[in-house]
């Protein structure tokens, strides 16, 4: 191998091929998070369109999961009474760049059935990581305004065969929840917005548009594609330019 290696041309072959393989992945890596840019920047649009849409109301409710995606971010009206007592705050949630937690509450609109409120965001207590915030929950029929959308996404869990229980959880999975609640829970969430909410509920809902990573790709793609041609650069100058200048000393 070592004597095979010492061929000055293969050694060149060898160099040119390891070039060209880096410089195309790492290329086809940066077209992929352009692609990854373009796609949500299409997401953000379709779905800003879809907010501008009349609210759905009790009657126009999605049922089926095409129907929930056709209608995700869709303004929505609903009616019903808070299930105070079955409120659920998840964990290591982030607003602002912030720890804390996500305030989620179902929301009977009718005998057995439900909706998951995401209703806003509260810091965690540095101190006592085991303590909940208080969080003011009006009895009686409401009408909540928000936008329709799906569960919050899943965190690694510690524990990941371990049931669920308690007010505060990693993970939140609806079809679990509403067995333990015995309701039915629509396959869906609403995220509910300052319009209506109670005042001074100590809440925060800066709820991030799901485009609002995209420059994240952005610098990715710049990464990939600098680094593509880094490596072209240093093949000219090393394999090409510096042997020239050497043979003419």
């Amino acid at each position: 191998m070592a004597s095979w290696l010492a061929d000055p041309r293969r050694r060149a072959v060898i160099v040119l091929v390891a070039t060209l393989v880096g410089m195309a992945v790492t290329a086809r890596l940066g077209v992929w998070q352009l692609s990854r840019a373009s796609q949500k920047e299409a997401l953000q649009a379709s779905l800003d369109t879809r907010g501008t849409l009349p609210p759905l109301r009790m009657n126009t409710l999605p049922q089926g999961d095409e129907q929930v995606q056709a209608e995700l971010h869709r303004p929505v009206v609903l009616r019903g009474e808070w299930l105070a007592q079955a409120t659920v705050f998840l964990d290591n949630r982030q607003m602002n760049g912030r720890p804390g937690f996500f305030v989620m509450t179902p929301l009977l609109i009718a005998p057995g059935d439900a909706v998951l409120v995401q209703r806003g965001w509260v810091p965690r207590d540095l101190q006592d990581r085991t303590h909940v915030p208080p969080v003011a929950t009006p009895s009686g029929a409401i009408e909540l305004q928000g936008w329709l959308a799906a569960a919050p996404g899943r965190l690694f869990d510690f524990a990941p065969g371990a049931p669920a229980s308690g007010p505060i959880r990693q993970n939140l999975v609806l079809a679990d929840h509403s067995r333990e609640l015995g309701v039915t829970l629509r396959p869906w969430t609403v995220l509910q917005s300052d319009e209506g909410a109670p005042q001074g509920d100590g809440l925060l809902r800066q709820w991030p548009r799901p485009a609002a990573d995209v420059h994240k790709h952005y610098g990715y793609a710049f990464q990939w594609f600098g680094l593509c041609a880094l490596m072209a650069g240093l093949y000219v100058w090393f394999q090409l330019l510096r042997p020239r200048f050497q043979r003419r000393r």
